[in-house]
């Protein structure tokens, strides 16, 4: 049995666009993981006011065994809500004596930060998405990643999702794609990984450069790629456009549109953990994560500089 430490799992404070946010109680990720690994007690999950994503599919073979967050009430909670044994103080304490370390999404785009420690001890670890909010802190991961030999994962659940496997098989149906589009809202980086990282799911990377052609808070980026290949991505704020998550590929024989279906999406993301455990085998090799972000910061550059930005050029920033 896989035992895994679960780290800022049961509280939220979106404060990746800057400044202090407070964070609220529950988490999306930290509660469907939770639930996921260890299931939970409806009862308990009802008792208070907060999110709680419960997982509809069990995953099998691994328990969270450890919790940590910053507020220990909350972790408290979803500890007696999910059947987690021990609370911790700090989340250093969170990683002992487990055999793997769970970081959640808690709305700060930092959460990398506390990856370092687990790297450095040599626990395998799974970050959340987005793996940072720029290019360069995404290769700091990177280098650490390499440098201790830790097993690695970070990545959009929405890349594992059957849809987006079934996808990529009907490839060769669809003869040479040249054109694509990805479509999601909210905002660029945070969000706009998802949209992006279902392109990454099917044809893999080789981004090259980005053209924002939007607005703030309305992107249109072309994403042009080797192979002769140029991505559309569109992320909008709520204010312009419902959320969802759409996909297009252009083929010379035919054509595929995809909306994906979401319903245990994070059990095969987390399912990739586990294999990743068992073999070695890297999911996502985290050096594609890396230029998942690079594209991202580069289309955010490129809106602010109404110019064409080469993907190489946010590594160097």
């Amino acid at each position: 049995m896989v035992k895994i430490g679960i780290i800022s799992a049961a509280t939220y404070g979106p404060s990746y666009r800057g400044g202090v946010v407070p964070r609220t109680p529950g988490s999306f990720h930290g509660t469907a993981f939770s639930s996921l690994y260890n299931g939970y007690d409806e009862a308990s999950s009802k008792r208070w006011q907060w999110t709680f994503a419960a997982a509809h599919k069990r995953l099998e073979g691994a328990r969270v065994v450890k919790i940590w967050d910053p507020h220990k009430e909350w972790a408290e909670r979803l500890a007696a809500t999910c059947y987690i044994p021990e609370v911790c103080e700090t989340p250093e304490e969170c990683m002992d004596g487990v055999d793997a370390v769970v970081i959640v999404d808690d709305g700060s785009g930092e959460q990398w930060k506390y990856a370092i420690t687990s790297l450095r001890r040599g626990i395998p670890t799974f970050c959340d998405k987005p793996l940072a909010m720029t290019a360069r802190e995404a290769q700091h991961v990177a280098r650490i990643v390499r440098e201790t030999g830790t097993p690695f994962m970070s990545a959009s659940s929405l890349r594992f999702v059957p849809d987006i496997i079934a996808l990529r098989a009907e490839l060769p149906a669809l003869g040479e794609v040249h054109l694509a589009t990805t479509i999601c809202g909210n905002e660029l980086v945070y969000y706009g990984i998802h949209a992006l990282s279902m392109y990454y799911g099917v044809f893999g990377g080789g981004a090259i450069s980005c053209r924002n052609v939007g607005q703030p808070g309305r992107n249109i980026v072309r994403v042009r790629f080797q192979g002769d290949r140029d991505l559309v991505l569109m992320v909008a704020e709520p204010e312009y456009m419902r959320a969802g998550y759409q996909i297009n590929l252009y083929g010379t024989r035919a054509w595929r549109s995809v909306m994906p279906y979401l319903t245990d999406l994070y059990y095969y993301l987390q399912e990739q953990f586990m294999k990743l455990l068992r073999t070695g085998q890297e999911p996502v090799p985290v050096e594609e994560e890396v230029e998942v972000i690079a594209v991202l910061d580069a289309a955010k550059r490129s809106l602010q500089e109404e110019r064409e930005v080469a993907v190489s050029e946010v590594y160097a920033a």
